[in-house]
């Protein structure tokens, strides 16, 4: 049994009016996007943009400008409340200069309380990796980098469409690694027409170079992408789960820990912005489609920018870079709770649910003991914990919580 108020002993709800158990925010973190990219992947449904013509035409300068207002704008909301880490995502963000990313965090540190320690990751293509502008986004204060490898064999990378070989792959993981103490490196599995030895070698190779992170992805066919609408002939499901399988555990042999659904990292290199979102914390986003999530003493609100950079850029040159806004209601803020806590290995205490979210476990009783009942997750010592079967079969876990 939980050990529980009984749910008639918590204040009822009524939309999101009244939140009894939120008494302290979350951790904060800071989300900065970067909506260009040289080419748009066909597998791809990130709200990016490929560049028509010449590097040149990317208005950086003026996308800077509309970032530092829109944070200026967003300020007074979590105004006092320290920033735990920073995260520039894309598109490619290695396509600006280090003196725009120095413009950026130089303001971030001018608006907010950005932790002294803080992790600042800047998200980069191997087709765009420049060695001096990695010595100036280390200079700017970018303490991790994450590359988007995806492969190291030319012929799969030749059928993502990505933009570099593996001769560029080699080149911007060593030219991180001589850079920076923190790096990622993103590599997908179940590629079109790949083999479990290719998937392998991909793995085997990502463990030789050492990096402190590595982030593992199963190719996935997402609406709205080239590869949906004409679908690649990908690995068979019984093909693809030996992958998994093989991958995880020679990343295990190699010292990875895994900690998150596509996440392993060296003892202590646990990517701190990932884990804020996970644990359901709090995060600010700004930029072109960047979405937000914030806590007050009595709601939690979700935000989105304008997808087109210059309807984002219109927008808050306007004073208000906001397309929407929202409540979060009661009813969803169990799911989504859970729909990112239960991708942590070892899942996450019981009493982080009601500190996140204000509501009391007992309204998942019922769903936690179905998911129990079916081998898909253990509540013992505290926590709330997939089990190995529940890690294999994610979804099916989490659709036992969506009603």
């Amino acid at each position: 049994m939980l050990n529980a108020k009984p749910i008639n002993a918590v204040a009822p709800l009524e939309g999101t009016a009244t939140l009894s158990g939120l008494t302290n925010p979350p951790p904060l973190s800071l989300y900065i996007h970067i909506p260009w990219c040289v080419k748009k992947c066909p597998y791809c449904d990130f709200n990016s943009h490929e560049i028509r013509h010449k590097l040149g035409e990317i208005p950086e300068a003026a996308y800077v400008d509309a970032l530092i207002t829109d944070l200026e704008l967003a300020t007074p909301k979590v105004w006092g409340r320290k920033i735990k880490s920073v995260f520039f995502g894309g598109g490619t963000p290695s396509l600006f200069s280090a003196e725009s990313i120095d413009r950026i965090l130089s303001q971030v540190r001018m608006l907010t309380p950005l932790e002294f320690d803080a992790e600042i990751t800047l998200e980069a293509n191997p087709g765009t990796v420049d060695a001096a502008n990695f010595v100036g986004y280390k200079q700017a204060g970018v303490n991790r980098l994450s590359l988007g490898i995806q492969s190291f064999n030319t012929d799969y990378l030749k059928a993502l469409g990505r933009i570099h070989d593996s001769e560029q792959a080699f080149a911007a993981v060593e030219l991180a690694m001589n850079n920076f103490e923190q790096v990622n490196c993103d590599i997908m599995y179940g590629l079109p027409n790949q083999t479990l030895k290719d998937a392998l070698q991909d793995a085997q190779t990502a463990v030789r170079f050492g990096p402190a992170h590595l982030s593992f992805y199963h190719l996935t066919l997402e609406p709205n992408t080239p590869f949906y609408r004409t679908p690649p002939s990908l690995p068979d499901d019984d093909t693809s789960s030996d992958m998994q399988i093989a991958i995880e555990t020679l990343l295990a042999e190699g010292g990875y820990i895994h900690y998150e659904t596509s996440a392993f990292a060296k003892k202590g290199k646990q990517a701190k912005h990932n884990i804020n979102y996970w644990q359901f914390g709090d995060y600010l986003g700004i930029g072109a489609g960047a979405h937000s999530k914030l806590s007050y003493h009595n709601k939690i609100t979700r935000e989105t920018r304008p997808k087109h950079p210059r309807a984002y850029m219109e927008k808050a040159s306007q004073g208000n870079a906001i397309e929407r806004e929202w409540s979060i209601s009661q009813e969803e803020l169990g799911f989504e709770f859970i729909m990112n806590a239960l991708r942590l290995i070892n899942g996450v205490p019981i009493a982080l649910f009601q500190q996140r979210t204000g509501l009391n476990i007992q309204v998942l009783e019922s769903a936690i003991k179905n998911a129990q009942s079916k081998g898909l997750l253990l509540v013992e010592n505290g926590k709330l914990q997939p089990t190995l079967l529940g890690q294999r079969f994610l979804n099916e876990l989490l659709e036992l919580f969506l009603d």
